[in-house]
């Protein structure tokens, strides 16, 4: 079985990184989406907004309805910071006969040669990196090892944010489309980032 990973925040969880999901999904052939909020994302300044139990309800309710994502907890489960290869070796010990691949934007696909322990990630993991258009993608500056398990694939230019969302709901203003109905009812209900 092919798995993608979209890992993140999700402060919340929106349209955009559904939408993104079911693109990887369709585009690079994966049986699943596993969508895995981060505990403490290790590149992010500011704590999240809402607490981990909240974005965790947040992303099953997002997952709802879509028989190929599948909300999962592994992260927030082993607590303390995120680290993509601490990860991956869960995964690989949980899951030994599913190949994996990490979802990510194609801004992000330029930094990884910066990650943190990137030789041996690539050993075990593959990335799928979602070019937005007119988004130029230059992967020469890469070792070949990373540059051949990198698979770009095309995603419409979405742009909506979790920073954005928090902002409107600050200001009282409808996010209404913006997230799934079912994270906008949540997000009513336990007054979430409002001022």
């Amino acid at each position: 079985m092919l798995v993608g990973i979209m890992g993140g925040t999700f402060d919340p969880i929106h349209t955009g990184h559904l939408i993104a999901a079911e693109r990887a999904r369709v585009e690079a052939g994966l049986d699943e989406v596993w969508l895995m909020p981060a505990n403490v994302p290790p590149h992010k300044s500011n704590a999240p907004k809402a607490t981990t139990q909240q974005r965790w309800e947040m992303v099953c309710l997002a997952a709802e309805g879509n028989p190929f994502f599948r909300p999962i907890d592994i992260e927030i489960s082993k607590g303390g910071v995120s680290y993509s290869i601490d990860t991956i070796q869960l995964l690989r010990k949980q899951y030994p006969t599913t190949e994996f691949a990490y979802i990510i934007g194609a801004d992000m696909v330029q930094y990884l040669p910066q990650w943190h322990r990137i030789d041996d990630i690539v050993r075990h993991i593959r990335f799928i990196g979602l070019a937005r258009p007119g988004y130029e993608l230059d992967m020469a500056h890469m070792s070949a090892n990373i540059r051949e398990r990198v698979t770009i694939v095309p995603m419409p230019l979405v742009e909506i944010s979790s920073t954005a969302i928090r902002e409107e709901r600050r200001q009282e203003r409808s996010v209404r489309y913006l997230v799934p109905e079912v994270v906008n009812g949540y997000m009513e209900v336990n007054r979430l980032y409002e001022a």
